[in-house]
């Protein structure tokens, strides 16, 4: 008999300081699978832009987003949890096109709460000063799109929780499932 365990495949996504790495990390733990982080995938001239405070264009993104979409699809049968931003449904569309079981962990917190937590980060290249950018650019998940909305306004620990309820619930028979969170 093949094995009929439910891996899980997960993109933790949102503006940056939304918590992806901390709760991405956490939540492969969790899952027992492994996690990648999306800023490593982004070639050095991207890192160069943002720390210079200049926002990716879409064709910026592209081999970043491809490269994503290459480690998820090679992890298909596996599991695995990458952090990235994803901001843009065409995004989410070339990670799922790569990777069809794929969920969403959509982290969100206001303006203000994610400014606060970036102004105190320390060392990540990615500058307070293209948030706005970045929410600019965020189109929510929609209804057709398999993830979940999580609020980042707790604690981390509560909000990895919530990410893994809302991960688990995803991995429940259809028939066991309820709707997902935030959506």
């Amino acid at each position: 008999m093949a094995d009929e365990r439910v891996v899980p495949l997960v993109a933790v996504i949102g503006v940056s300081g939304s918590g992806k790495s901390t709760v991405g990390t956490a939540l492969a733990r969790a899952l027992d699978v492994p996690y990648a982080e999306g800023d490593d995938f982004h070639p050095a001239r991207n890192v160069a832009k943002m720390r210079a405070g200049v926002p990716l264009t879409d064709e910026d993104r592209r081999p970043w987003l491809h490269a994503i979409a290459d480690w998820l699809g090679g992890h298909a049968r596996t599991g695995g949890v990458v952090a990235c931003s994803a901001l843009r449904r065409g995004y989410r569309d070339l990670l799922v096109a790569a990777a069809p079981s794929l969920f969403l962990v959509h982290l969100h917190g206001s303006a203000e709460l994610i400014a606060a937590r970036m102004a105190q980060r320390q060392g990540h290249f990615m500058p307070p000063a293209l948030l706005r950018s970045q929410l600019d650019t965020l189109e929510p998940l929609q209804h057709d799109e398999q993830g979940a909305v999580v609020p980042v306004d707790g604690t981390p620990e509560d909000t990895t929780a919530l990410a893994i309820a809302a991960v688990r619930a995803h991995l429940l028979p259809d028939a066991a499932r309820r709707p997902p969170i935030g959506l």
